[in-house]
Order: structure tokens, then C-alpha cells, then sequence
């Protein structure tokens, strides 16, 4: 596959976030504060990374998930996307919105259409985890915090990956796994060690029912993006590692 690089300033460090959780009267309370964690990693060509990006709009313009949202005891939810890739590089793409109609989430869902698309070089799940961390508590004071993390490879860069699930756990953080069972892996056999699926359920998710939904190719991925972000924001029950 043909992949270019592009650079791009570092969106914060990398590093652990701080610890406590103080609720703030001046936060707006939600049902599950979300964040969408995706990866434009060297790994992504560009007809794969577009697939990201629709599979995630797409999924905001569905009327069953506007319904999802709104069926909480708040009714509402909080949702912000970023991009990552090298353990330094995280581009906070889509702000923190409220949604709790369909109205909402379409608008979500253009400003996701609209966020540039870039790429960049290795794959450093634990620096997206650290990064995501830190978003917490800006906006709004859910009853849950999910960080809901898509790619198609393993940690190759940053802090050791378990510290980092380690750290967002005992933060009260769910992770989840989008894994993408890429069928054009890189040369060299480095995706061969472990099936992704696998990997992410060892390795990546934690938290109380955190899960992996794993996505038969890009091509799935936007049905994926769909079943995960409901069960997830429902707080449904399911199987450990759902495929699609």
C-alpha cells in the first residue's frame, strides 16, 4: 500500500494523566462521556483511513443511535474525537458535544466529514490511551467514561502499554477495542505474533464489561462502529469479543 507521511506538531505529552475525579458543578452531567480514539498510523492508506472517517459519521447520521443516546436516565451524552499515531502525536479533531437528538448527532457527524485527514508513522495505543485520559472532566461529568479505541496494529511506540491501561483504569476508565482484522497486514510479518483480536482483548481493553468488537476488514468497519458505539453507551451485556 502506498502511505505518506505528513508531519505535525505534537498534540500534548504523551504522559500519565492526573489522578482524582472531582465532580464540577459547572460541568454539564451526561449518561457516558465518549471518546473516539482513531488511527491514522503509517499502517492506514488513504482509502482505509476514509473508511474510518465515513464508517464514524455514517454511524452519527443513524436514527438507532440518536435513540441510544437519548434512552439514558440523563438522556444525553458527551462525545469527542481524536486522531493518533507515534506516542507524541494526537490531533484532537472533533471538540466535546452533547447529544441527545438526532439533530445533534448529525451535526457531529459533519464536523467529522469535515476534519482533515493525515497520516503519520507508528502506532502507540498507549499514548492514545494517556492522551484520552486527559480529556476527561473538560466539558462534561458522566456517569461513565468509555474510551473507545479503533486501529489495526499493536503498540510499537511509547510507554509500556499495560502501564498505561493500568493508569486509565484505576482512573474508573472503560477502554474498548475497535479491532480491525486488516486482510493486507504490512510486509515482514509483523501482524502475524498474535491475531488482533486477541491482542486487544489481552492487552487493550479494561474496565468493568469493557469489550472488543473486531471488524472483517475496513470494509466492516462502519456496521462495527455502529453495534459498538450503542452497546457501549447502553451499558449492554454481550460476548467478550463481538465480530462483524
Amino acid at each position: 500500500m502506498r502511505r505518506r507521511l505528513f508531519l505535525a506538531s505534537a498534540a500534548g505529552l504523551a504522559a500519565p494523566f492526573n489522578s482524582g475525579r472531582a465532580a464540577s458543578s459547572s460541568l454539564d452531567p451526561v449518561d457516558v462521556e465518549l471518546v473516539l480514539a482513531v488511527d491514522v498510523s503509517r499502517s492506514v492508506d488513504a482509502e482505509e483511513m476514509e473508511l474510518q472517517f465515513r464508517g464514524y459519521a455514517n454511524a452519527f447520521r443513524d436514527p438507532r443511535l440518536a435513540e441510544s443516546f437519548a434512552g439514558g436516565p440523563i438522556g444525553a451524552v458527551g462525545v469527542t474525537l481524536f486522531t493518533w499515531s507515534d506516542w507524541n502525536i494526537q490531533e484532537h479533531l472533533v471538540p466535546w458535544t452533547r447529544m441527545a437528538s438526532l439533530a445533534e448527532c448529525q451535526q457531529f457527524a459533519a464536523m467529522i466529514d469535515k476534519a482533515p485527514r493525515r497520516t503519520h508513522l507508528y502506532t502507540s495505543i498507549s499514548g492514545a490511551i494517556d492522551f484520552a485520559g486527559r480529556l476527561f472532566g473538560q466539558t462534561f461529568e458522566g456517569t461513565r467514561r468509555v474510551v473507545d479505541i479503533s486501529g489495526d496494529g499493536i503498540n510499537n511506540s511509547g510507554r509500556d502499554l499495560a502501564l498505561a491501561r493500568q493508569a486509565a483504569v484505576e482512573q474508573g476508565i472503560i477502554l474498548n477495542g475497535l479491532a480491525v482484522l486488516d486482510r493486507t497486514p504490512p510486509p515482514g510479518g509483523l501482524m502475524s505474533q498474535q491475531p488482533l483480536d486477541e491482542y486487544y482483548r489481552e492487552r487493550v481493553i479494561g474496565g468493568p464489561g469493557a469489550f472488543v468488537m473486531a471488524a472483517d476488514g475496513f470494509e466492516a468497519f462502519e456496521p462495527a462502529v455502529r453495534r459498538k458505539i450503542i452497546r457501549e453507551v447502553a451499558g449492554l451485556p454481550g460476548p467478550l469479543i463481538e465480530y462483524v
